[in-house]
């Protein structure tokens, strides 16, 4: 992969975030996956976020991306589950009837740096979920 680059760096971080919803409500479909993933990527420029893959299961969802050194990761990821939780339920109505008093994202999430294995081996790990082997 190529590295990326600023000014006065030479950089290339990339991490793997999973949400899950809260008490793993089956919301997901390829519709409201989709959508999720139009809002990271409007969210994520703000952020000097690169989205490099995405995919979900029923009740979570993954996502690869490449981050420049300034980015603040907590502040993407609060500003993501906040606005993707408002506008989901609002888009796709039929969510409310899954979720448990309107809980959308469950509080905590998993954000893994990609250093530990080949950035290949994430991406076809991420794009084989919620595949039934």
């Amino acid at each position: 992969m190529k590295l990326d680059n600023s000014n006065h760096s030479v950089f290339l971080m990339c991490y793997h975030l999973v949400l899950v919803i809260k008490y793993r409500r089956n919301v997901f479909d390829d519709a409201t996956s989709e959508s999720a993933k139009e809002i990271f990527e409007y969210i994520a420029k703000n952020y000097n976020i690169t989205l490099l893959e995405w995919n979900h299961d029923s009740d979570h969802i993954h996502i690869l991306f490449k981050a420049h050194p300034n980015s603040e990761l907590s502040k993407l990821i609060n500003a993501y589950k906040s606005a993707s939780s408002r506008l989901l339920k609002k888009e796709f109505q039929s969510i409310l009837k899954k979720l448990l008093k309107e809980y959308f994202g469950s509080r905590s999430n998993c954000l893994l740096t990609t250093g530990g294995a080949p950035i290949e081996v994430i991406k076809k790990y991420i794009e084989s979920q919620g595949e039934k082997h």
